[in-house]
């Protein structure tokens, strides 16, 4: 059986402790520098990080795909759109 790559993210960033906004500036950079189509695993603190950083994404015209709860952080999937 193959693993399929839709789940498997192509790159992962910890921002763990970082400060909104600058972690959803730096989730939005690090997009930016990666191939369209390929997906971003983005580890985030509970409460305002979690709550705001999918909705700014979403409105950046990125694909929120999955939010994890890892107890004590949450692990979101983000794909960069082919057609950016």
């Amino acid at each position: 059986m193959k693993l399929s790559s839709l789940s498997t993210p192509d790159a992962q960033l910890d921002l763990r402790g970082t400060p909104c906004p600058i972690n959803f500036v730096r989730t939005k950079l690090r997009l930016e520098q990666m191939s369209p189509g390929t997906l971003l695993e983005v580890w985030l603190d509970p409460g305002e990080p979690i709550e705001q950083v999918p909705d700014s994404l979403t409105m950046a015209g990125y694909q929120v795909e999955k939010i994890t709860d890892c107890a004590d952080y949450f692990a979101l999937l983000v794909r960069r759109p082919v057609n950016a």
